[in-house]
């Protein structure tokens, strides 16, 4: 699995990973409002869909933002979702 990174230059979250069915990316493209960030859209390339690799980019994204001391507003509807069944990251919510 990549190490997550922060593509400032582009908007982008961003972590590559190794999975049974093949290797590849996935990314959450976000918007800058002071120390939060509104993430706008979550995609995984197709060969990571279904192996759990979104999920584990949510949770690196969220730990992330905890580190560095910024918010996430989740806008997209996976985003929402995954936060909705993970309060334990609330505290990085905006």
């Amino acid at each position: 699995m990549g190490s997550f990174r922060d593509a400032t230059d582009e908007n982008r979250f961003e972590q590559e990973f190794e999975v049974e069915s093949g290797r590849g990316r996935v990314w959450a493209d976000y918007a800058v409002n002071g120390d939060a960030r509104l993430i706008l859209h979550v995609e995984a390339e197709p060969s990571l869909r279904g192996s759990g690799a979104a999920g584990r980019f949510m949770q690196a994204m969220a730990e992330h933002a905890r580190e560095k001391g910024l918010r996430l507003f989740p806008r997209c509807s996976y985003a929402v979702l995954w936060h909705k069944r993970h309060p334990d990251y609330d505290d990085v919510l905006a």
